[in-house]
């Protein structure tokens, strides 16, 4: 779910600044990526099952780089926020109602499903809900890494540093942290930089390889390393991990994410497709396909011999992404519109008219100098916020 700073619709839109045209290339980055989610939800209970090693490499990879690159895309789509009042009002409402709203939702079938007591909890998320709550974070943040010289290196050492703190599933700190780099990186990176990676010659051809030595790395890894490591929310003491060995795998696994990341996005379309218009309408794929796996979860459908073996398997995983597409289409956007982006007009103050702009300042015969930076009330600052 990756919700544009200036949009006001349900679904994550996407100009990259304000003098920025909607680009269906990000579109459909971000519709694949959101496959990507759907497809590794719906393998993990497998995954965790002895006896299935490809599918377990295959959940790997896609972990290792499928959240760097959402995140990627929400610091891309956050480029404009300047904590402006409409653009804090979509925040609250396109963001943070959403999170309370959909952890309510997913924490109450969960528990019906398991046949246990619900009991709200708004400051943990359920499952896919962690996102909605760092993205409310991240894009509040956005301004202040505007700010900084170094915000990227910035960025780094926080996540790297956070694994020396005893991180908890409250309020999604350990994943707000640890993936931080790459929302600052889509906030930050020189556009021109960024859009460069459409369709690169070289690192298009070079992708297919990278990727088939990180699937043989993933199928050795699958013994050797806890998936617990691609999912970014513990620190050294929740993996168990003293924190030099936790500070050396974050590294690793983080330049995983950018490297496969990038080599994701030369790979992803640059004409136009068929798929175009579902990009824009993901939010809701993102959060209800949660509740159609563990609905196959609870009917027992992983225990069955054929979801077993590899034709079972390919089944499920055609049937994630058609679920995954059907999710993402504009009737089922405009049909949850209430639960995706609900207008808070009456909770939130009516908004005053923006004052007209200063006339511009006359000419001192005598002083025949443009106003400059020191005169006052006539400061000509950039607006760093987008």
């Amino acid at each position: 779910m990756l919700t544009d700073s200036r949009a006001a619709r349900p679904a994550p839109a996407a100009a990259a600044g304000p003098a920025t045209a909607r680009d269906p290339f990000f579109d459909r980055a971000r519709l694949l990526a959101t496959v990507l989610v759907v497809c590794g939800h719906f393998w993990e209970p497998l995954a965790r099952m002895p006896g299935h090693r490809v599918l377990h490499a295959a959940y790997l990879l896609v972990y290792a780089f499928h959240m760097p690159v959402f995140v990627f895309l929400s610091g891309w789509f956050s480029r404009s926020f300047a904590a402006r009042p409409e653009q804090l009002d979509r925040l609250l409402g396109g963001v943070l109602a959403p999170y309370l709203l959909w952890t309510t939702l997913l924490g109450w079938y969960s528990a019906r499903l398991a046949g246990a007591p619900f009991a709200p909890d708004l400051i943990t998320p359920v499952w896919v809900t962690w996102f909605l709550l760092s993205l409310f974070l991240w894009r509040l943040s956005a301004p202040l890494w505007h700010r900084l010289r170094a915000p990227l290196a910035t960025a780094v050492a926080v996540s790297l540093l956070a694994g020396a703190l005893p991180l908890t599933p409250q309020l999604s700190i350990g994943r707000t942290l640890q993936l931080l780099p790459f929302f600052v990186a889509g906030l930050v990176l020189d556009r021109r930089r960024v859009l460069a990676l459409r369709g690169h010659r070289w690192l298009r051809a070079a992708a297919p390889p990278v990727f088939g030595a990180a699937a043989l790395l993933a199928y050795w890894l699958v013994p050797r390393l806890d998936a617990a490591w691609f999912y970014r929310s513990a620190g050294a003491a929740g993996l168990h991990a003293g924190l030099p060995r936790w500070l050396v795998l974050s590294a690793a696994v983080n330049l995983a994410g950018a490297v496969l990341g990038a080599c994701f996005l030369a790979l992803v379309p640059v004409r136009a497709r068929w798929y175009d218009g579902l990009g824009a309408t993901g939010t809701a794929a993102f959060l209800l396909h949660p509740f159609a796996q563990l609905a196959l979860v609870r009917a027992g459908g992983y225990r069955t011999a054929f979801l077993g073996s590899a034709a079972g398997q390919a089944v499920l995983t055609a049937a994630a992404c058609a679920l995954a597409l059907l999710l993402s289409t504009r009737p089922v956007a405009r049909l949850l519109r209430p639960l995706l982006a609900p207008r808070l007009r009456l909770l939130l103050r009516a908004r005053q008219p923006s004052p007209a702009p200063a006339p511009a300042p006359t000419m001192i015969p005598g002083n025949c100098r443009p106003p400059g930076p020191d005169d006052d009330g006539r400061s000509g600052g950039r607006n760093t916020g987008g």
